[in-house]
Order: C-alpha cells, then sequence, then structure tokens
C-alpha cells in the first residue's frame, strides 16, 4: 500500500511539473527556452514507458506515463502554433523594416 501510494504522490509531482511547463508555454506563446525537441523526446519515451509499464503490470506507471503522453503531444502542438507565431511576427517586422527603409 505504502509503495503505490509513493508511486502516485510522486506521479502526481511529475504531471504537475510537467503541465505547469506546457500551460506556460500556451499562457505566453512563447518558445523561449524549450527545445523542440523536448516534446519530442518525451512523447517517444512516454509511449515507451507506457508499453513498459503495461507489460510489467504496473499501473501507476500506465496511467502516469499515459497522462504524460498527452501533456507531450499537447506541448508539441503549442510549441509548433507558437513558433509559427513568432516566423510570422519575425516576417511582418522585417517587411515593415523594408518598408521604412525604402520610404
Amino acid at each position: 500500500m505504502l509503495t503505490d501510494l509513493t508511486g502516485w504522490i510522486s506521479a502526481l509531482i511529475l504531471i504537475l511539473t510537467i503541465s505547469r511547463q506546457v500551460y506556460t508555454q500556451w499562457k505566453t506563446r512563447s518558445t523561449a527556452g524549450v527545445s523542440k525537441w523536448l516534446f519530442i523526446g518525451q512523447l517517444a519515451a512516454s509511449a515507451g514507458f507506457v508499453l513498459y509499464s503495461f507489460l510489467v503490470d504496473n499501473w501507476v506507471f500506465v496511467a502516469t506515463n499515459g497522462f504524460m503522453l498527452l501533456v507531450a503531444i499537447t506541448g508539441q502542438l503549442i510549441y509548433r502554433r507558437n513558433k509559427r507565431s513568432e516566423e510570422r511576427r519575425a516576417k511582418k517586422q522585417g517587411n515593415t523594416t523594408e518598408a521604412a527603409l525604402e520610404l
């Protein structure tokens, strides 16, 4: 019982920590400080851990890594949205600068 409780508490801490990072990225609409490989790596690792946890019949880690897999997908989608938005802003600023130089 204590073993499972330790696993669930640790899982909750991990989930809250990673979820907060994704929320901050979504709210700020920024990719600053976030590698494009972060969520790709997390996605691959979580998928592997879900399968492994299922095979060894560890439901704490099946649940945790299943949720982490969803967070990785969400994080990657938010990262891509923010990156496209930043590129559009940079392009728009570049066009504005070019127009000002032509005057």
